[in-house]
């Protein structure tokens, strides 16, 4: 398995996976121009597409694909119907592709339906875990994003994370002005060095996530500090809630 990324908008990745028979798979194309001129440059034939949530710089390049390869399965959870998917997923389903297996996880909070695949060790999950940071949280939906976090945290260390936005660099900025640590510092200059080399920092893993991610240790005494909030019945979840508005609020 080759995967490999293509910037598209602002700060996107759409990520494509290429087998040895130069098949391959598109995970949440956002636009269609930049995927079709690497499919042209790679040689390589697209036969699926996994979508993890509805929003535009997800799916909007779905439809212009479907109409230059139209035998394309199109997978995604249920808000994605509309869109072009035509291969509903839901939790714990297993998907088939090119000889790999994914297991779809319902990783639900940036939207109510929002799912992730995984096919040990590449976890492919959107707008839900990002390298330093998780995804914007959606009104009422903090239990499910604390849930799908909980989720995440319980795969193996060895896990890659590849998620859709290069975010890491501004994320540890945020993240070292509230949870500032050793493997903070190292992990910001090894980014910072990458990123000005127009380097892509993704994927990250999940073992370096647990260390420098604030928001995969909200036990911390450092992060309570920060949001306000200590030990009470649901002290965890308020303060995933609080971390997110303080990080929404961060100037860069």
């Amino acid at each position: 398995m080759q995967i490999k990324h293509i910037p598209i908008l602002l700060d996107n990745y759409v990520w494509i996976i290429i087998n040895h028979h130069n098949h391959c798979i598109i995970v949440d194309p956002g636009c269609h121009i930049p995927i079709i001129n690497e499919i042209k440059k790679l040689n390589i034939h697209p036969i699926a597409i996994l979508v993890t949530h509805h929003h535009d710089d997800h799916v909007k390049g779905i439809k212009k694909l479907l109409e230059i390869y139209p035998k394309l399965l199109v997978y995604g959870p249920k808000e994605t119907c509309i869109f072009g998917t035509n291969r509903i997923c839901s939790d714990n389903d297993c998907i088939h592709i090119l000889n790999y297996t994914f297991k779809v996880l319902s990783t639900p909070g940036h939207t109510s339906s929002h799912i992730s695949y995984y096919k040990n060790p590449h976890l492919f999950c959107g707008d839900t875990l990002f390298s330093g940071g998780c995804g914007k949280i959606e009104n009422g939906m903090t239990l499910k994003m604390y849930s799908s976090l909980k989720k995440i945290m319980c795969l193996p260390n060895s896990t890659k994370i590849y998620c859709s936005h290069e975010y890491t660099l501004n994320n540890l900025k945020f993240s070292a002005s509230i949870f500032l640590n050793k493997e903070v510092l190292e992990f910001y200059k090894k980014i910072k060095n990458m990123r000005l080399n127009n380097k892509c920092s993704l994927p990250s893993n999940l073992e370096i996530e647990k260390k420098i991610n604030p928001f995969l240790n909200l036990d911390k005494l450092e992060i309570q500090n920060a949001t306000g909030i200590h030990k009470d019945l649901m002290f965890k979840l308020n303060i995933l809630s609080q971390l997110r508005k303080i990080k929404e609020r961060y100037k860069y």
